[in-house]
């Protein structure tokens, strides 16, 4: 994937990135994950962690961090996910604490991608704990640092080729060179990367329904009962015919999102829209794959299969669609 440029999509190219927009980004996530959605996810993790490096990254930084990450000569890992700090990041517990010019890091993050494989991971940590979200930073850490354990990946559901586990610090010492952009500033850090993170999940999903859609239709007309094609049986093409302009508007919406944020212009509600939407509809529609295959369908090996398990995660991470339902609605009613 490096060797082609599909790390860092949007990552300038003096960094080693492609330079180009967020609308490529999506329709690279859409094609990687209509192959497979773990393969996908890499390029989008990549992508998050390179934005983060190349916005707010030192230059020393960016030599020792983001050049071979996007050579694919180092891993990262994107640490935000505690066990009591998901959705409500409120209530994150890791700690940086001032330790001479360093920091000293101590805390836990979950369900953390690549982490059991990582060279270095973007912390967020809580460095002011009277300040709320004005009092996390960013630290980058490598994965060798005396203190930082990696646990074992979790035995997923779907994506089982994406590796996730726990990343515990333990009185880790932190270099002054560890601080990723201005302290104080993680959270919004974060969060300034979430919309196009959102675009990629969202093009994540429409990339799962095509490869249903893909599936069905080849399916539907080769398996034959009663004497013909179940492709003619009305019930088969309802949900065919359902699966297509699902498809369809969720590729939409996920496209203006992106044309959006590539025009400079807020797309916090609008990349919700096409999250939420996208990844429902990735659910709903594996599902009605698995139904159209029958007992083939709910056998392990076969694509529909797989592309049901998949689908499920996109309705969680990067913001479950709980929390993308309350962004579009608090941005109806502050209209």
């Amino acid at each position: 994937m490096a060797d082609v440029g599909l790390f860092g999509i949007c990552a300038p190219p003096e960094h080693g990135g492609a330079g180009a927009d967020v609308t490529s980004y999506a329709i690279v996530m859409e094609e990687l994950a209509r192959g497979y959605a773990s393969v996908a996810d890499q390029c989008g993790l990549v992508e998050l962690v390179a934005t983060l490096l190349a916005e707010h990254g030192t230059a020393a930084q960016q030599e020792r961090y983001l050049r071979p990450l996007l050579r694919a000569r180092q891993r990262c890992a994107y640490a935000l996910t505690e066990a009591e700090a998901g959705s409500d990041l409120s209530s994150l517990k890791t700690t940086a604490v001032r330790d001479g010019d360093g920091w000293r890091l101590n805390g836990a993050k979950l369900w953390i991608h690549n982490a059991p494989v990582c060279d270095f991971a973007v912390v967020l940590a809580r460095t002011d704990p009277a300040a709320g979200h004005r009092g996390m930073s960013i630290f980058v850490v490598e994965r060798t640092w005396p203190g930082v354990r990696a646990g074992p990946k979790e035995h997923k559901m779907g994506q089982r080729a994406s590796m996730v586990g726990e990343l515990g610090f333990a009185d880790v010492a932190l270099p002054a060179g560890a601080l990723l952009g201005r302290e104080g500033r993680g959270f919004h850090m974060m969060m300034g990367v979430l919309d196009k993170g959102r675009v990629g999940i969202g093009a994540l999903a429409v990339g799962i329904v095509a490869a249903a859609l893909e599936c069905c239709v080849d399916y539907a007309r080769v398996r034959r009962q009663f004497g013909k094609a179940i492709g003619e049986f009305q019930a088969v093409q309802w949900m065919l015919a359902d699966m297509a302009k699902d498809l369809t508007a969720a590729r939409l919406l996920v496209r203006h999102a992106a044309a959006l944020l590539d025009r400079g212009e807020r797309a916090t509600a609008q990349a919700s829209m096409a999250k939420c939407f996208a990844s429902d509809a990735a659910v709903a529609h594996t599902a009605n794959a698995v139904q159209i295959f029958g007992g083939s369908g709910y056998i392990r090996g076969v694509e529909v299969e797989r592309l049901f398990r998949d689908a499920k995660i996109t309705q969680i991470y990067e913001g479950t669609n709980q929390i993308q339902r309350m962004i579009i609605a608090r941005s109806l009613l502050q209209a």
